[in-house]
């Protein structure tokens, strides 16, 4: 007879929640990798694919939440405007990237589009008027010198690909937004509920943009679209915010790194991107620089 977990010892339950949360991260990096291909896969447009990512995560993000005994409802009122800013930020960034994704490489676009991974940190030294430290200052050139080698190899291939790659930066500043507005209601809201709301917040905000300005808005095939709400916008993301929970940023941030490895996998085996050394030396550069930015804040992903 196993025992209850009330009657096992602590460090047992303790191990237990970290695998679990390990392996729930892995199943989050291998859902959200797989989120750019799918917007290439969709016959609308990135806002149009955007939209219903959202809209058709909000439902069972809503069922989920209030399954676990924490409905929205319980938000306090005072988190409602917070929570808007967070939904129209990460629409934003949604937007951006979706559209950066279908100009650029998909190893760019997943580097590129993960920056607040490297932004939010800073931000935490802006907030604290705190000057970086060597390590930081360190980490600040290499991330300069990857982008610019990146931006370099873009300009190459076509000049298309430059304002992919900028599309994708400007999603990880608008990620970024998104991280500041979470942060000050961090405590006062469960992480589920939170979820939901902004899902949902970001799904109307993108709505009439989507509408106005792509022609093809109610896919033909809604495999892609499905996939992609609930293996990102669900799965992905609902994975990577629980294992955040149990996790030390280090390890988040570290095993995050495997996304654009992947992402460049899937660009050279599904769609021909090959990566020459220059473009490698980018990468590694700006891998380099998150490991460094990571050891001292915490992160949260696109």
């Amino acid at each position: 007879m196993n025992a209850s977990p009330a009657e096992r010892p602590a460090g047992a339950v303790d191990r237990q929640g970290i695998r679990l949360a390990i392996a729930g991260l892995v199943l989050a990096n291998l859902c959200l990798t797989c989120g750019p291909w799918l917007v290439r896969l969709a016959d609308v447009g990135p806002l149009s694919s955007g939209f219903w990512r959202l809209a058709l995560a909000a439902a069972p993000l809503l069922v989920i939440a209030r399954a676990t005994g924490r409905p929205i409802g319980d938000t306090p009122r005072r988190l409602w405007p917070v929570m808007a800013l967070a939904g129209i930020a990460f629409a934003a960034d949604l937007a951006a990237w979706h559209s950066g994704i279908l100009r650029t490489r998909l190893a760019n676009a997943t580097l590129l589009g993960n920056g607040a991974s490297f932004f939010f940190p800073l931000w935490g030294f802006v907030a604290a008027r705190a000057w970086p430290g060597r390590a930081q200052a360190v980490a600040l050139l290499l991330a300069a010198a990857g982008v610019v080698l990146l931006f370099g190899r873009s300009v190459e291939i076509s000049p298309d690909h430059v304002v992919g790659d900028l599309l994708c930066l400007a999603a990880g500043l608008f990620y970024t937004l998104y991280l500041i507005a979470m942060d000050r209601a961090r405590g006062a809201i469960a992480p589920l509920p939170a979820h939901a709301i902004f899902t949902g917040v970001a799904a109307v905000a993108l709505l009439p943009f989507a509408l106005l300005l792509e022609p093809a808005f109610l896919p033909k095939d809604w495999t892609p679209l499905l996939l992609l709400a609930l293996g990102s916008q669900v799965i992905g993301q609902g994975l990577l915010i629980y294992a955040m929970g149990q996790l030390s940023p280090l390890v988040v941030g570290l095993a995050l790194l495997s996304q654009p490895v992947l992402g460049a996998f899937i660009g050279w085996t599904v769609f021909g991107e090959r990566l020459e050394a220059v473009d490698l030396l980018g990468i590694a550069a700006i891998v380099v620089a998150l490991v460094l930015i990571r050891r001292q804040g915490r992160i949260a992903p696109d």
